[in-house]
């Protein structure tokens, strides 16, 4: 026969929807478990922003909405309750850390280090961690209704709780236990799964980037279809990536689909043209591969060169027709997009948990009495800049408050 341990409250997840849904319940007087698997709880938030953790933007919540690019509507009522001033007063009071906001809204640890966030989550919370993990969910019929039960572990443990939370994340970066485990999960007893893709993921492109690999461009602007934005990119050895690129991937299209990039925004074409003609009457008899270091950074006056068919030119030998074709590759350098890089370079997943099977009010499962979720491994997905954190904390805010409600 089994071991059994009740609780009221189970969690399933390390992350931090997990963590964070645990802190608001600490103070309901419920027996809490958390279920974090055989990774480090909260290894995926000790990476983001490049280790420095950008939890959150500073703005309102029509400005978070308008970042989610999937399913925003649904988000409204739990950021309503939980908006981004009241996660940065969170964490400056209670997590006691003391934040900063740059760029763009994006709000840090004045530190720098995501280990503070850690650090202080895995310390503010009365519930018990169990490092095991969740092999299947136990569900009841309760007068022809589902009712959660409980979980069984992989090694054939039992709990039983009347209340489930599901927090186990996506399925990008997977070594930092983001298997997708909490789909097959919702998917057991009756929820339905909308396909999981990567988003916030770099492109392949059919043209060999490999001289450009590390190239970071600043102030360009990139357009991808109907995605026309201004900021940094960064060129790889597959292709390109960096923040524009991040962000064009959350628009779909067909591939292979062309990306333009305009290496000189700030200049029309006419104001770029006189610039180009100043540096050839200033530079007649020199060869344009050594004229273009004035103008671009060095690894694109190799592609420049091949490109336009001019590098051994002197610049008295570049015709009218020439010049116009060399203005074209500063304002549309084209490559071609053949297709995105793996879920694990992904930064989210773009799918998950149909929202329509889910109070968007409490987090509850409109399918399965007693069954909660919260942050990535719904369908919920939002650009760079804080904001899929920010769904994080609201999702698991709401979730809390919910359970609660139904103890109370």
């Amino acid at each position: 026969m089994n071991n059994q341990t009740n609780a009221d409250v189970i969690i399933i997840g390390g992350g931090v929807s997990g963590f964070t849904t645990a802190y608001f319940l600490k103070q309901s007087g419920l027996k809490t478990l958390l279920f974090s698997g055989k990774i480090s709880p909260l290894k995926k938030l000790s990476i983001t922003g490049k280790g420095r953790c950008n939890l959150t933007n500073d703005c309102d919540v029509d400005t978070v909405l308008q970042n989610i690019f999937k399913n925003s509507a649904f988000m409204r009522s739990s950021l309503n309750a939980f908006p981004p001033e009241s996660v940065m007063q969170w964490v400056k009071t209670e997590l006691k850390i003391p934040l900063k906001t740059e760029r763009g809204g994006r709000v840090f640890p004045c530190s720098d280090k995501a280990s503070d966030i850690v650090e202080a989550l895995q310390c503010s919370h009365n519930t018990q961690v169990v490092s095991e993990g969740v092999a299947k969910l136990l569900v009841s019929e309760i007068s022809d209704s589902p009712q959660i039960n409980g979980v069984k572990t992989s090694t054939g443990i039992e709990y039983y709780a009347p209340k489930i939370l599901i927090a186990t994340g996506g399925v990008s970066y997977p070594k930092t236990g983001s298997t997708g485990d909490g789909h097959s999960f919702a998917k057991q007893v009756g929820h339905s799964i909308v396909p999981l893709n990567p988003a916030l993921v770099p492109f392949e492109t059919s043209e060999n980037c490999s001289d450009l690999a590390g190239l970071s461009l600043k102030n360009v602007r990139l357009t991808f279809g109907k995605f026309v934005e201004q900021g940094e990119m960064l060129f790889t050895h597959f292709g390109v990536s960096g923040p524009l690129v991040l962000t064009a991937s959350c628009f779909s299209h067909t591939l292979p689909h062309e990306l333009s990039i305009d290496l000189k925004p700030a200049l029309d074409a006419e104001t770029l043209d006189r610039r180009l003609l100043r540096e050839f009457s200033e530079n007649k008899n020199r060869q344009l591969k050594n004229i273009l270091p004035a103008l671009l950074p060095e690894k694109l006056i190799k592609v420049f060169g091949e490109r336009s068919g001019l590098s051994e030119k002197r610049a008295c030998e570049i015709s009218r027709e020439e010049r116009r074709n060399l203005l074209e590759l500063f304002k549309n350098f084209r490559l071609t997009v053949i297709k995105l890089r793996p879920m694990e370079e992904a930064v989210i997943t773009n799918g998950g948990v149909n929202v329509k099977e889910v109070n968007p009010k409490t987090m509850q499962s409109k399918i399965v009495k007693g069954l909660y979720f919260a942050g990535e491994v719904l369908d919920i997905a939002a650009f760079t800049g804080g904001f899929n954190l920010q769904i994080a904390f609201s999702t698991a805010f709401a979730a809390a408050r919910g359970i609660e409600m139904e103890f109370s």
